[in-house]
Order: structure tokens, then sequence, then C-alpha cells
């Protein structure tokens, strides 16, 4: 028997639901106060979605035991709405004693699977599962020039057992690009002594192609990251930067920072993955 089925119609029609329902993602952000956690987030979907940008000019004591509090936008572009929750723990690693302060974020994680698991085994469920699973996890690390220090390396191995962990050197612009390079190394080691798989995990390889794409960011992560949600002039374009003495940080220009290679990871090559 020959003749034409019309099995590839399916992508189509995959996409016309998608257009009309919409995706949801959930992003964690994870590091202790003054590393510009919420700034990085604005940055990365150019609009004011950190809970901080929903709470101008409220100054916030530092809590004395880890929170977490999420927000939630729906943000569309080009007809694809995107619900989108970030989650922040505000009151991480700014105790002088930081014992198990990730607990709360681990049980947070979990309760999020078990919420979801519960409504899917259900033998009549929703058409459309509520999805407050935490996809990704951006934890920011100090830009201090020299090892991660015993609570990063506690933190990711322990979560990088749950959730996806995508480590980033906040505030890079306080590194010479010497310093930087030398911190990423170390941080790297660091990493392969500790056995702590960040994403994208090699497991997750499913092709060669996946592989050398993978690979690719491998090798550069953790990104060193600067965020910004001003623009500046600059050679009669307005880009996205942070004014300093020595000139303009464009957020988007490789040259002076890795942030297109977190953008790109989290959006426009791996969202679907996450």
């Amino acid at each position: 028997l020959f003749g034409y089925v019309g099995i590839e119609a399916v992508l189509d029609q995959m996409k016309i639901k998608t257009m009309k329902m919409g995706f949801e993602f959930n992003i964690m952000v994870v590091g202790q106060s003054g590393l510009g956690k919420s700034t990085m987030v604005n940055t990365l979907f150019k609009s004011k979605v950190s809970r901080k940008s929903s709470q101008p000019g409220q100054e916030e004591p530092i809590p004395k035991t880890v929170q977490l509090q999420s927000i939630t936008h729906v943000i569309e572009e080009k007809g694809v709405k995107m619900k989108l929750t970030v989650t922040d723990t505000p009151g991480f690693g700014d105790q002088i004693n930081n014992e198990n302060c990730w607990d709360p974020i681990i049980k947070y994680i979990n309760e999020q699977y078990e919420r979801y698991l519960r409504e899917e085994i259900l033998i009549t469920r929703k058409r459309k599962i509520p999805d407050t699973r935490v996809h990704g996890c951006i934890y920011f690390v100090p830009p201090t020039g020299h090892w991660l220090r015993p609570l990063d390396l506690e933190f990711m191995r322990r979560l990088s057992k749950i959730v996806n962990v995508v480590p980033v050197i906040a505030k890079a612009d306080t590194l010479t690009l010497e310093e930087r390079a030398e911190f990423k190394q170390r941080i790297q080691e660091d990493l392969k002594t500790n056995a702590i798989g960040v994403y994208p995990q090699q497991d997750f390889d499913q092709d060669p192609e996946d592989t050398a794409l993978n690979d690719r960011i491998r090798e550069k992560i953790p990104f060193a990251v600067v965020g910004a949600d001003q623009e500046h002039q600059v050679n009669g374009k307005r880009v996205l930067g942070r004014k300093t003495k020595w000139g303009i940080i464009e957020v988007e220009n490789p040259a002076h920072c890795e942030f297109p290679l977190l953008r790109d990871l989290l959006i426009r090559s791996h969202l679907q993955d996450l």
C-alpha cells in the first residue's frame, strides 16, 4: 500500500494548540542578596518580571530564614504566550550560620513535583494540568575570584539531583577578563572534583548534534553575566547596558559578558527541554 497519509500535519496541530494555550516556564533564582538577581531576570525577559520590580521603592530587610516568594507574569511575543513564574529565595546565604539553608528550597521543589504527579495520575484528570514544577534554577555565584565556597558546593550538589541548575558568575564586570577566566576555570574544576552535574547534563544528550551543542555550552559554564535594565547610546545605537567610569558595558555584547549565552540556553535553544 502506498500513498500520502499526512502524519507531518501533527506538527502544525501542535503549533496551533501551543499558540492558543501558551505554555508555562517556571524559573528559580538563588543567591545571596546584592548579586543582581532581580535585574538579571528583568534583563532576560526584557520586562519588569522580578519580585522586586513589582514592589518598587520598598527596601526590605534581610529575612532571618530562607523564604520563597513567587510572582507570575504572562509575556506575549509574536502571538506566543508564556506564563512565566519567577521564584526568589530571599535570605539564602545571608546569615552568619547558613547551615541547611537549602532545606526550604528542596522542600518547595519536591512539593511541586508531587502536586503535578497527583494531578497526572488521576483517572479523570484536567485537560491542562497547572504546571508549578521548577524547570530551572539559576544559581548566582559571588564574584570573589577565588574558589567556590562550601555553601555553593553543597547547594549545587544537593539541588542538581532534583532540578536543572545553571550556575552564573554574578556581577562579572567587577572582575578583569583574566580574573574572570581563572575564576571560571576554578569553578569548573570544583564542579568536576565534587561530581556536580549542572545543566545541560551529559546523560541527556540524545544524538551527536545534541552532544556538539551541549559540549560548547558546558565549556562556557558558569556564564559570567552582567544585568542591566537601562538603555544607553553607543555609536548612534540604543543598547542595554551598565554605565561605569570606564564606559558602557553592553550586556548583549559577547565581548563584554556572557549574558547572551545564558539567554540563548534558557530561552532560544533549550526552553522546550527544560
